[in-house]
């Protein structure tokens, strides 16, 4: 990554921090910021074209704006548009929209980067079957990580839910990564 793109990040990160995680689901955290707010923190991070419609829609999705989100991933036509799209229905949650959006971005190239560091995190975290689900032989598997949520929503199981959420953000700050090049 060039001293660019890591300053383009860092200042993005740092307009979006809210200090906690998103949630797996539609829930709405007491430190999300107002939508106004985001867009001009985005718009003074001086993005043009499509990495500005890129990043409002992500910083709306990390304050838990779904369907603002939603408004704006849906108009951009790239594979990472896509990808937020998929997040926010994952999220929502519509988990077989989710699924049609991340086979409309097929192969991303933050894949195995995202594999990498998700099997890292699950490793560490003594969550190696974890791990191999959704990253099997190095492969990240946005499919796997749909039915991981799910699962772990639908049955409440709260140690693996955060450990989703903490996989979730690795998702969110690889894409970010990507997509601020």
């Amino acid at each position: 990554m060039s001293q660019s793109t890591n300053a383009a990040f860092a200042a993005f990160m740092q307009a979006i921090d809210t200090g906690d995680l998103p949630g797996l689901g539609p829930e709405v955290r007491s430190s999300a910021q107002p939508s106004a707010a985001l867009g001009q923190a985005v718009d003074a991070l001086g993005l043009d074209g499509e990495a500005a419609g890129l990043a409002k829609s992500a910083a709306l999705l990390w304050h838990d704006h779904l369907d603002e989100s939603h408004t704006v991933s849906q108009g951009i036509g790239s594979a990472d548009g896509s990808f937020l799209h998929g997040i926010m229905h994952r999220r929502e949650p519509d988990y077989s929209n989710s699924k049609y959006w991340f086979h409309r971005v097929g192969d991303h190239p933050c894949f195995p980067v995202m594999a990498s560091a998700a099997t890292d995190y699950l490793d560490a975290a003594g969550d190696e079957a974890l791990a191999k689900r959704l990253a099997s032989d190095g492969r990240w598997d946005p499919f796997a990580f749909v039915d991981a949520v799910e699962a772990a929503v639908h049955y409440g199981n709260p140690g693996e839910i955060e450990s989703l959420q903490h996989v979730q953000r690795i998702e969110f700050e690889t894409l970010a990564q990507s997509f601020l090049r």
